[in-house]
Formats: C-alpha cells, sequence, structure tokens
C-alpha cells in the first residue's frame, strides 16, 4: 500500500530540534546515524507516518549543504511504495529522473531512492519499501 512515511526535515541539532516535538507529546523511538549518507537520524512517529528529523555529521553531507543554502526545514517527502524495483522501472519508463537508480539501505533498514525535485514538481521525493523477510 502507498502511504506517506515520513518527512523528513533539516535541522541543525537533533537534541534541539526534538524538544518541539516532545513538548507536543510526541517521542522520538530511535537514533541513529547513517553513515553513507552522514547524517544522524531521529524517528519520532506520528500517526501511521514519521517525521525524520537530520542532523549532518560533517560539512560535506547533503544536509550540512541543505542547511547552509536554505536554513532548517522540509528536505524530502518519503513515499512508502509496496515494491520498490517496480516503482523504479515504471518511473523510469516514463522518463522521471533520479539522484541515483542505485537502491540503498538507510534508516531502519529500509530501502530508498530519491527522486530527482525537476521530475516531482520541486519537491525531493524519496521512495521506501521495508527489506524482504526471508
Amino acid at each position: 500500500m502507498h502511504m506517506i512515511d515520513h518527512l523528513g526535515i533539516a535541522v541543525k541539532s537533533l537534541a534541539q530540534a526534538r524538544k518541539f516535538y516532545e513538548e507536543l507529546g510526541l517521542s522520538v523511538v530511535s537514533e541513529e546515524t547513517v553513515a553513507h549518507e552522514k547524517v544522524k537520524v531521529a524517528m519520532i512517529p506520528v500517526g501511521e507516518s514519521r517525521i525524520e528529523l537530520l542532523e549532518p555529521t560533517g560539512s560535506e553531507s547533503v544536509i550540512a549543504k541543505f542547511l547552509e543554502k536554505r536554513g532548517e526545514g522540509l528536505h524530502h517527502v518519503a513515499i512508502h511504495v509496496p515494491d520498490l524495483a517496480h516503482a523504479i522501472e515504471t518511473l523510469k519508463a516514463s522518463g522521471t529522473r533520479f539522484i541515483s537508480e542505485e537502491i540503498k539501505i538507510g534508516a531502519g533498514g529500509h530501502l530508498y531512492v530519491f527522486i530527482h525535485p525537476s521530475s516531482a514538481s520541486g519537491v525531493l521525493v524519496e521512495l521506501v519499501q521495508e527489506q524482504p523477510s526471508f
């Protein structure tokens, strides 16, 4: 089933940013570092979706560059898809541009790819799928 998986929000400090959500009565359920993306991630469930706070771990991080250029704020919208490989093939066939077509493993072990904003009305869209269980 398709649904909003999470909203990715670029922040300078997870410790500072999480306070706002905790004051709303929400809880951070996990924090982890995704080394290949050079980012620390905090996940906050909100109903069936989540808010993903993203703090850069180095100046070369995509999130660090986003913060320099635009400041803190919404970075991407992640949509859960049931079959990521099929979604990529379907979108490629219609000319959709991807940041990279390589499926990577991200926070919580989810599989993901990013669609270039030029193909999604100016929004950076992430497609995610749980790892298949064997």
